[in-house]
């Protein structure tokens, strides 16, 4: 055992970096995704109660393997209804005796990540999954996050764990068709965490984090591919404002508000050296270009010096590659930056698809910029009506408020 000295917050830092890794070797050896989570959740309870004080041992991933496929292999054992599978059970016995420490196959967090994206699973079922299962989140924190009943949440995940049962682990062989699926289940647990979309907060840090954590480790695992590359980018560069985006008392600061000496140095700086680094190499993806429209955000010294030609030109391209209603809407801002209000406002009443409190909040940007005054009231307040997001209702109303005779 190691004799360094660990704190608790070291230790579950150091829990939480292994137990995607830790279940995804056990589903990968022994199936059982439930039994496995109980087990790998048994083996994290042992390892924080002995760590601190017995010390962390030289392989805590082989320790933790160990102990988990002890506490499942006697679960099955265990099981009366399962008197079936002990003979499988003492075969996997004899292998855990084989060797328990080896450590697990390098993509298993990948693996588990594409199973919890399974494409039987409906969006919000596969969302949950991977916070319970690769994130480590507890059922209790995601319907926290999410703003659900802790009941819901749990049937959200043990009807997502029913629809994966008996699905093959390991990367599946349309790996690069599902990976999409992936990202994009990553990004928008990110936005949830970023923007809250209901609830007291405007950020939920825990949530960002974890999108961050866990787009690290694909991005480990594929670091060749441009989209991974781009959106772990975009992520950095978008949570390098974080502390800037909120005042003393929690209420939202606009970008062109915020106090960039606030914004993260460091995230910045690798955000940008990773987006530079993949459109060097081919054509660029959605993520990419977001990243790169986010890094001339972060690059630019005050909002005023902004160089909106160049993030028009990429919204262009955006918009050509994902057609989508937010992207075309946030390039209505870009067209009015570039061209004057009114033309942004022609490019959004072209504009269709839900959109929610977004169009009415940019329509009173414009018509405030366009000297509209009480056009411009009439927007934030409608706006503020639709969000369920406080902090952006008192923004929204505050707004309308100044422009009231």
């Amino acid at each position: 055992m190691s004799r360094t000295t660990w704190t608790t917050s070291t230790t579950e830092d150091l829990l939480r970096l292994h137990a995607p890794q830790v279940l995804g070797a056990l589903v990968r050896r022994y199936g059982h995704f439930d039994a496995a989570e109980d087990a790998v959740q048994e083996a994290l309870l042992a390892a924080a109660g002995q760590w601190p004080t017995a010390g962390v041992p030289d392989n805590p991933r082989g320790w933790l393997i160990r102990v988990a496929s002890r506490r499942l292999v006697d679960a099955l054992r265990a099981d009366d209804a399962r008197r079936a599978r002990e003979e499988k059970a003492a075969a996997l016995g004899e292998r855990l005796a084989s060797g328990p420490d080896r450590a697990p196959r390098e993509d298993d967090t990948l693996a588990l990540l594409f199973l919890c994206c399974h494409p039987d699973l409906p969006q919000p079922a596969q969302i949950a999954l991977t916070l319970r299962a690769v994130g480590g989140l507890t059922t209790a924190e995601i319907a926290r996050a999410y703003l659900v009943p802790e009941a819901t949440m749990a049937q959200r995940i043990s009807r997502a764990k029913q629809k994966v049962r008996g699905v093959s682990f390991g990367r599946p062989d349309n790996w690069e068709a599902r990976l999409p699926a992936v990202l994009h289940t990553l990004y928008l647990i990110f936005n949830e965490g970023y923007t809250a979309t209901s609830g007291p907060v405007l950020q939920r840090r825990d949530l960002a984090g974890e999108a961050v954590r866990l787009t690290r480790a694909v991005h480990r695992l594929l670091p060749g591919t441009g989209e991974v590359t781009g959106l772990l980018a975009l992520m950095l560069l978008t949570d390098a404002r974080r502390e800037a985006r909120t005042g003393p008392d929690g209420d939202l600061v606009p970008l062109d508000e915020q106090d960039r000496e606030r914004w993260d140095k460091a995230a910045i700086e690798e955000g940008v050296a990773l987006i530079t680094a993949a459109l060097a190499h081919g054509p660029a993806g959605p993520y990419q270009l977001r990243a790169a429209i986010a890094a001339v955000h972060d690059e630019a010294p005050s909002a005023q010096v902004t160089d909106w030609r160049e993030i028009l030109g990429l919204y262009d391209v955006l918009v050509r590659l994902v057609p989508g209603p937010v992207e075309r809407l946030n390039r209505a801002v870009a067209v009015a930056m570039v061209h004057g209000p009114a033309a942004g406002l022609s490019e959004l009443d072209a504009l269709e698809g839900d959109l929610g409190h977004r169009r009415d909040a940019v329509r009173g940007h414009l018509l405030e910029r366009a000297g509209s005054r009480d056009e411009a009231r009439a927007a934030y307040e409608a706006a503020a009506a639709q969000t369920l997001s406080l902090p952006e209702q008192r923004y929204l109303r505050r707004r309308a408020a100044r422009l009231r005779p």
